[in-house]
């Protein structure tokens, strides 16, 4: 915590009128440029016309350990193992991990091998989550992630371990779990990542630095018009003068394809290859982020939607149009000279919904939990107990918070939360599921309230 102090006091002291007068004039010249009352640099990089000349992909694989419902009671003072037992499904859990293997890992990652074959470059990021059940259900698919990962067109990220909330709650600890993500995957893989992820791709001052301090060279955020202002997500970023880069991501390219693929009554569908890449090639700037979950392909949008067609399609209209891909490394080689200031709001951004944390604490319900979260992490803290720690951060998880958006909404949002939420769940019904979600944190509380150090 000191050393955060310590991190805040150095920016602030930065903070001068000088400074305040270069960053205005910057915006100034951005403003400039972009509207062409100014010329923009011209690095040995950028095409002729200004438009963007290299695409990064990102995925992140992940499952979630879904709670047992309806709550299990669970004995005060068990060991970390039979508590397990009571609060997550591990059955459910193994069923949905195969029909994702069956559905989406296998297939999706056979055809990302032969693109990488022909010029395609790919960022990957795993939960630490996910990779367990791999190690515990299908040690074969896990080899074939090896594959994918050793291949020299492919970047490994580090995202946050356990797809937990923790970010919003102990940044020092966020930073130990983010060091300790990447040991995790270095041992794993052979690799060790310099790219990180976090949680829902969460960004705000705090994380930045925190991220920052963790020593990694570059983090996504999601492109949000409320997050950029006035600038474009096309060009690379820092915040406040930070050492770290930001990779911005497209959020409506990405989520024409992550999001409205399918969508037979949106006015894009059928999305064909060859009108995404021309997408692609007409947005100025220096390249385009897309980030998507690895389970975009197959499972969200299955087989017969055409999504491995339009995959397989894609690198050829891409680089057909004068684009090439890129991993995020390489993206810093080429523009990291030349990034840009972004001053980030103080509320996170996200991915998801609106790009802010209303989809995960926008009604009650989500507030509530969330609550229960923090008090089942600080009393897991008060144990010292690591298992029990852990055992908290996996019941941190944001998908427990995101199974339960659609209480109270409705629309798109509430029908992609409702998509997520276990179809077993539904037998209950959504008030039942409210209640037994909740009681699951609150008998994991009542069972560590008789341990102490």
């Amino acid at each position: 915590m000191e050393a955060l102090r310590a991190g805040a006091r150095r920016r602030a002291a930065d903070f001068t009128w000088p400074r305040v007068l270069e960053i205005l004039l910057e915006k100034i010249s951005f403003i400039a440029r972009a509207s062409g009352a100014l010329p923009w640099p011209k690095p040995i990089f950028s095409r002729p016309d200004g438009r963007v000349r290299d695409v990064v992909i990102y995925t992140i694989v992940h499952q979630p350990r879904r709670l047992r419902l309806p709550a299990q009671p669970l004995p005060r003072g068990a060991p970390a193992a039979l508590l397990a037992q009571g609060l997550f499904d591990e059955e459910m859990n193994e069923r949905y991990f195969r029909r994702a293997a069956q559905r989406c890992y296998y297939p999706a990652i056979a055809r990302f091998q032969a693109m990488l074959d022909e010029g395609f470059h790919l960022a990957i990021g795993f939960s630490l989550t996910f990779l367990e059940q791999a190690q515990r259900w299908d040690e074969e698919l896990l080899d074939r992630f090896r594959d994918l990962v050793r291949h020299p067109h492919v970047e490994l990220v580090a995202a946050e371990p356990r797809h937990s909330m923790l970010l919003l709650w102990d940044l020092p600890r966020f930073i130990q779990r983010m060091q300790w993500a990447a040991d995790q995957l270095e041992s794993l893989f052979g690799i060790r990542p310099r790219i990180a992820d976090t949680t829902e791709m969460m960004m705000s001052p705090a994380i930045y630095h925190a991220l920052d301090q963790a020593d990694f060279a570059a983090a996504f955020l999601d492109g949000r018009p409320w997050v950029l202002e006035w600038r474009q997500p096309t060009y690379l970023y820092h915040h406040n003068r930070g050492r770290m880069k930001l990779l911005a991501r497209h959020h409506q390219l990405s989520d024409d394809v992550g999001y409205r693929f399918s969508n037979r009554s949106w006015e894009g569908w059928p999305l064909l290859a060859d009108r995404y890449a021309e997408w692609l090639a007409q947005h100025p700037g220096d390249f385009v982020v897309l980030g998507w979950d690895f389970e975009t392909f197959g499972e969200h949008h299955r087989e017969e939607t055409g999504i491995f067609a339009f995959l397989e399609a894609l690198p050829g209209e891409v680089m057909r149009r004068g684009l090439s891909f890129r991993t995020p490394s390489e993206i810093l080689a080429r523009y990291g000279s030349r990034s840009y200031e972004l001053p980030l709001p103080a509320f996170p951004s996200t991915w998801a919904g609106s790009g802010g944390l209303e989809f995960f604490l926008g009604n009650d319900v989500q507030r509530a939990v969330f609550r229960l979260m923090m008090e089942a992490y600080h009393m897991a803290c008060l144990t010292g107990d690591p298992e029990l720690i852990e055992l908290s951060l996996y019941l941190a998880q944001s998908d427990n918070l995101h199974m339960l958006q659609w209480v109270g909404r409705f629309g798109p949002e509430a029908e992609v939360s409702a998509y997520f939420t276990p179809a077993e769940w539904w037998a209950l019904g959504p008030e039942r599921i409210v209640w037994e979600v909740q009681q699951v944190y609150k008998n994991f509380i009542a069972a560590l309230e008789v341990r102490k150090r």
